[in-house]
């Protein structure tokens, strides 16, 4: 596919400086790019590859006044090159379509309109699917599960009993949802399990990665806000309430009973103890550990997980110990010389 400059600077609602008849055929990273390539510059600190890259053309914030090479001036450029990107590379799934004869589906199981499910997938009794669901080879949807229209669920994903999901939400393979939550007694020495009773509620435009694991509450709810997006190989334990809009990603865990307010991000390997509440627009870095709540729209890294600004100094200071150590070790030995030496004196 082929597009013009202002085509696509039409198409995303940007401003061209520069030549609008350039012809663009390919998308790429800034390094990467070629000429024929469109790229994009979200980072400052990629400045100085304006005039480095091959690109045929570069979208830009609208701070950038000009370059060597055209570009197309943004509010939010990381958000245009995505729309670029799939204009110029549509992504072609083929869903299934229909009932696939080896699906096995409770007589009492409502589908709506349009509901397709893939080979060898299980719906039990008492399941209701909304309007164009579609549901993928060896799904299991367990009983009095109600799903509303819209919703993909991709290859080996296992839906519990009694979860409700709202409307267009996807989930990635191999996702398990309303498991029993991980609550045990010790009786006797012995690690009894405490019945985990309630569901898993997820509402609309919700999405989930691959081998993620939402667990049912013991009472009530554990409970995923619209919008939030979820990546791979994060743990949700029971009761945990996350607000809409928020960001987890990549093998975050989160302990139970925690409460998560809207548009958190809690970034890659990041771990919450439970019964604690991170507040509205809180970003929790990478490999934070999260030991006690976190106030709304505050910044906190590290482990145990405090203020950015603060931690950044503490391992600043980290980085300098073994030089302190050796310095300490010195003094030490010019102390114990000197007091030698007085000792020698007085006597």
């Amino acid at each position: 596919m082929e597009k013009t400059l202002r085509e696509l600077a039409s198409f995303v609602g940007g401003q061209i400086v520069g030549d609008p008849e350039v012809k663009i055929s390919g998308v790429s990273g800034i390094k990467e790019a070629k000429k024929g390539d469109i790229t994009f510059l979200a980072n400052r600190r990629y400045i100085p590859l304006i005039n480095e890259t091959e690109a045929s053309a570069i979208i830009t914030p609208l701070d950038i006044e000009s370059a060597s090479k055209p570009i197309i001036k943004t509010q939010d450029p990381s958000f245009a090159f995505a729309q670029v990107v799939a204009l110029m590379h549509p992504v072609k799934l083929k869903h299934p379509q229909g009932i696939h004869k080896t699906a096995a589906i409770a007589k009492s199981a409502k589908l709506g309109k349009g509901v397709a499910v893939g080979a060898h997938a299980v719906i039990e009794d008492g399941t209701a699917i909304g309007d164009g669901t579609i549901i993928y080879a060896g799904c299991y949807i367990g009983s009095d599960v109600k799903i509303g229209s819209g919703c993909i669920f991709y290859a080996n994903v296992s839906i519990r009993e009694r979860v409700l999901i709202g409307e267009r939400v996807f989930i990635q393979s191999g996702t398990v949802i309303g498991s029993e939550g991980f609550g045990y007694a010790n009786v006797g020495g012995k690690h009894r399990l405490i019945p985990q009773v309630g569901t898993v509620v997820i509402e609309d435009d919700v999405e989930i990665g691959a081998n993620v694991t939402i667990d049912r509450a013991r009472f009530d709810k554990t409970f995923i806000g619209k919008g939030t997006k979820i990546d791979n190989l994060v743990q949700i334990a029971h009761n945990v309430v996350i607000g809409e809009n928020s960001i987890i990603v990549a093998q975050a865990g989160i302990s139970g009973s925690t409460r998560i307010g809207n548009n958190v991000t809690i970034a890659g390997q990041a771990g919450l103890v439970g019964h604690i509440e991170i507040g509205d627009g809180a970003i929790l870095a990478a490999q934070a550990g999260i030991t006690k709540s976190v106030p709304p729209n505050t910044f906190v890294s590290g482990y145990p997980a405090r203020p950015h600004s603060e931690a950044m100094r503490i391992y600043a200071a980290m980085s300098g110990l073994p030089e302190l150590v050796k310095t300490v070790r010195e003094l030490k030995k010019r102390i114990a010389e000197l007091e030698e030496q007085i000792k020698k004196q007085r006597s």
